[in-house]
């Protein structure tokens, strides 16, 4: 895609919520509201047999657990007020909303949690409408969760993604993803398939493999690290003059490859079977 009149380039950063922008999984925040003391066992067991979209596991618990079935909407609002969020949120948001020249950046947050954590957590950081989470059906009457109209996980979250290149009109090519698990694999693989640009922000070793760029830090902001550097092209010493006019230091910056490597002992042969 050409260059809008003015020369200016139009980026799509999309991001992952949980474990991403935050420390925690906001399930689990909110399973220990709810006094569920099973909630990694409840995920591990959905995954084992399939049965959901790896991400959508919190929706499904929700919908059809017995210890999740009870969750209302302002208990969803309540734990999202209590996950932690990664340091400079707020800095990075306004950073890609002043964009730099030459260079427009437009930020969504794409999530599997319910859309009430998120808007929750992030309020007055995110705009609403720049969320895209789980949406529920909620009956009038009891309060209950009567469907999941939405979720955006696996393939869900590939087409969100999409949706939101064509609102935007912005090209895959121009399109950045920043997640940190396994259930973040197929959308970085279609955004690598189409020459988009990947950063994990874990060292979970499905994306290591895939991601074209890892960023481990606390700070949120350490993300523009490699979209400074890699899609804008700018230096270290210009990507640190940056981060100084907003008042961080790059204490330390270290550039790695990662080789995840498994090493087996060979059992000796049987004799019986050399003989």
């Amino acid at each position: 895609m050409t260059a809008s009149h003015d020369g200016t380039r139009h980026f799509l950063l999309a991001s992952d919520f949980d474990q991403t922008l935050s420390f925690h999984d906001s399930g689990r925040v909110l399973a220990e509201m709810l006094g569920v003391r099973d909630f990694d066992e409840k995920v591990e067991g959905l995954a084992r047999i399939n049965l959901v979209q790896q991400g959508g596991e919190l929706a499904y618990l929700i919908r059809h657990d017995p210890e999740f079935r009870s969750v209302r909407r302002e208990q969803l609002y309540e734990a999202g007020r209590r996950v932690r969020l990664r340091h400079n949120i707020p800095m990075l948001v306004d950073f890609l909303g002043k964009g730099i020249p030459g260079f427009k950046f437009s930020f969504y947050v794409l999530s599997a949690a319910p859309s009430e954590i998120v808007h929750a957590a992030l309020e007055g950081i995110v705009a609403p409408d720049h969320i895209i989470g789980t949406e529920f059906e909620w009956d009038q009457v009891s309060g209950e969760v009567r469907s999941i109209a939405r979720v955006p996980a696996g393939y869900g979250k590939v087409a969100a993604l999409e949706d939101l290149e064509t609102r935007l009109d912005v090209h895959p090519d121009r399109t950045i993803y920043v997640g940190d698990g396994s259930s973040d694999v197929h959308v970085m693989l279609h955004v690598n398939n189409r020459d988009g640009f990947t950063i994990a922000v874990s060292e979970n070793r499905h994306l290591a493999r895939i991601a074209k760029r890892t960023v481990l830090s606390d700070n949120a902001f350490s993300v523009l690290v490699p979209v400074l550097e890699d899609i804008v092209g700018w230096r270290s010493a210009e990507i640190r003059t940056l981060f100084e006019s907003y008042g961080l230091t790059l204490q330390e910056w270290e550039k790695a490859r990662t080789d995840w490597v498994t090493v087996r002992e060979t059992p000796p042969a049987d004799d019986a079977a050399v003989a």
